[in-house]
């Protein structure tokens, strides 16, 4: 058995494509998770523990809406980033 936020591998599978997109983002790791952590927070959590809830994830993944949503928090953590990096700070 597991728990996992799906919503997590549905971010990552999409932010190169939104990132590419995008003219001036920065590309290096600390932007890119940035950008994931944001997007996240603007996206509802879709927490499997079950293959078949995992199953079911998918399949609401496949949606139109669920695509647009998950672009649109991409895009949306992109431009906050854009105008706010980090990458040049230390932790």
């Amino acid at each position: 058995m597991f728990l996992k936020n799906y919503m997590e591998d549905l971010v990552w599978e999409r932010l190169d494509e939104v990132i590419n997109g995008h003219a001036g983002a920065c590309n290096c790791q600390r932007c890119r998770y940035d950008i994931a952590a944001l997007a996240l927070n603007f996206l509802p959590t879709r927490y499997v523990v079950t293959e078949k809830g995992e199953t079911y994830t998918k399949v609401q993944a496949l949606e139109q809406q669920f695509y647009i949503d998950i672009v649109s928090a991409i895009s949306r953590a992109i431009t906050i980033v854009i105008h706010h990096p980090r990458h040049e700070q230390e932790d």
